[in-house]
C-alpha cells in the first residue's frame, strides 16, 4: 500500500495519476485479451497456422510492453511529453517516408517498414505526437508570444496528411483530420476559417472518391450494396446473430467467416460470442474516457495541456468510433483497429503512448487546475 506521507516519484504518481481512466484503460486491455481467444484461433486456422493460439499469444506479449509504455510515458511533465512527441514525431516522419521508399507493398498501400527486423507501422506512432505538436502549436498562438501557431500548425498538418494519402491510407488521413479539424475549432480560429477548411475537407474527400480505387470501391459498395461488401456483410450478420447476451464464450460460428475478425472486426465478434451487453460495456468504457478527459481539459488553466487533453481525447473517441460504425455497417470499411482491443504490436503500443500522454496530462496538479470559488471568494493579490 503506497502511503499518503510517501514522497517518492512512484507515491506521487499513484496520488496524482487520474485512477478512473486507468482502470478503463486497464479493463479495455483486459477485455482486448479475453476476445482474442475468441477471435483469433479461427484466423490462425484459415490461414494455415498450425498453432491455433498464435495470434493469441503474441496478442499477450504485445500487451506487456504496451502496459509498460503507457505507464512509464505518464510520469512525464508536460514539458517533458513536449519534448517527447517533438522527438517521436521526428522519428515517425522520417520512417514514413522511408515506408513510401522502402516499405512493402501490400494491397497496392505501402504502411509498413521492417526496423531491426520489426515490422512497424509508423503511421500509428505518428498520430499522438501529431496532436501534441498541433496542440503546441496552437497553445503558442493563442498566447500571442510571436510565433505564427496557426500556420505552422497548417504546415505541419499538411505534411503528415500527404505522407498518409501517398501510402494511400485514407482512413488515418481521415482520423488525423479530425482530430486536427477539433482542435483548429477549441483554438478559436475565426468561423469563415473553420468554413474554409470543412469546404477544403470536403473537397479533398470527393478527391480521394474520385482518384483512389480502394476508396471508391468501399463507398459505393457501401451507398449501394453492390460489389464486394462480404466483410461488413458478414460483420453485421455476427452482431445480428449474438442477440442481447451472445451464443457463449467459442460458441460463435458466424466469427468463423469474417475477415480480420481479430483486428478490424473484433467487435462483431464480441457481439456474437458475448452479445449486445458486452458491446454497451465497451462502448461505455470508451465513452467515459472520452468525456473525463474532456472534463478535466475543461478546467485546464495551461492552454497547451488543455488542447493536448483535447486532442488526445478526440483521436481516442474517433478512432474508437470508425472501428465500431464500420462493424455496425454505418460508414465503408477503413482499416482502423480498436484501441486495445484489437490484434496488433505497433496498434497497441501506439494507443499505449497515446493513453500514456493522456494520464501524464490529466495527472492532478492543483496549480494548474481552474477553481470554482477561489476566484469569486479572494481579493486578487
Amino acid at each position: 500500500m503506497v502511503s499518503r506521507a510517501d514522497r517518492g516519484p512512484i507515491a506521487n504518481w499513484w496520488w496524482t495519476i487520474d485512477r478512473p481512466i486507468l482502470a478503463a484503460c486497464l479493463m479495455l486491455m483486459g477485455l482486448g485479451i479475453m476476445l482474442s481467444f475468441a477471435a483469433s484461433p479461427t484466423v490462425a486456422s484459415k490461414i494455415g497456422i498450425a498453432d491455433s493460439f498464435y495470434f493469441v499469444r503474441w496478442h499477450i506479449i504485445f500487451s506487456f510492453p504496451a502496459l509498460f509504455t503507457m505507464i512509464f510515458v505518464s510520469f512525464f511533465t508536460p514539458r517533458n511529453i513536449r519534448r517527447f512527441c517533438a522527438l517521436l514525431l521526428l522519428v515517425t516522419l522520417v520512417l514514413l517516408v522511408a515506408t513510401l521508399l522502402f516499405g512493402a507493398e501490400v494491397k497496392g498501400s505501402r504502411r509498413w517498414i521492417s526496423v531491426l527486423g520489426v515490422s512497424v507501422q509508423a503511421s500509428e506512432f505518428m498520430k499522438p505526437a501529431f496532436v501534441v505538436m498541433s496542440a503546441w502549436l496552437f497553445s503558442d498562438q493563442t498566447r500571442k508570444n510571436g510565433i505564427p501557431g496557426f500556420l505552422l500548425a497548417i504546415i505541419l498538418y499538411g505534411t503528415c496528411a500527404c505522407l498518409l494519402v501517398l501510402e494511400p491510407d485514407i482512413g488515418q488521413t481521415m482520423l488525423i483530420s479530425a482530430t486536427w479539424g477539433g482542435l483548429f475549432f477549441l483554438a478559436g480560429v475565426p468561423i469563415f476559417i473553420i468554413i474554409l477548411f470543412i469546404g477544403l475537407a470536403i473537397v479533398g474527400g470527393f478527391g480521394a472518391y474520385l482518384f483512389v480505387h480502394h476508396v471508391q470501391e468501399r463507398v459505393n459498395g457501401f451507398l449501394t450494396g453492390e460489389g464486394d461488401t462480404f466483410q461488413v456483410d458478414v460483420g453485421r450478420e455476427a452482431i445480428l446473430h449474438g442477440g442481447w447476451f451472445g451464443q457463449g464464450p467459442g460458441e460463435g460460428t458466424v466469427k468463423r467467416i469474417v475477415p480480420d475478425s481479430h483486428t478490424d472486426f473484433v467487435f462483431s465478434v464480441a457481439a456474437e460470442e458475448y452479445g449486445i451487453v458486452l458491446c454497451l460495456l465497451i462502448v461505455a468504457l470508451f465513452a467515459f474516457i472520452v468525456i473525463r478527459s474532456m472534463k478535466i481539459a475543461m478546467n485546464e488553466r495551461d492552454s497547451f495541456t488543455r488542447f493536448a487533453i483535447a486532442g488526445m481525447a478526440i483521436l481516442f473517441g474517433c478512432q474508437s468510433m470508425i472501428n465500431m460504425a464500420v462493424n455496425l455497417h454505418l460508414m465503408p470499411p477503413k482499416g482502423m483497429t480498436l484501441p486495445f482491443i484489437s490484434y496488433g504490436g505497433s496498434s497497441m503500443v501506439a494507443i499505449a503512448i497515446s493513453m500514456g500522454i493522456l494520464l501524464s496530462l490529466t495527472r492532478r496538479r492543483p496549480e494548474a487546475r481552474l477553481s470554482a470559488s477561489l476566484p469569486t471568494i479572494l481579493p486578487a493579490v
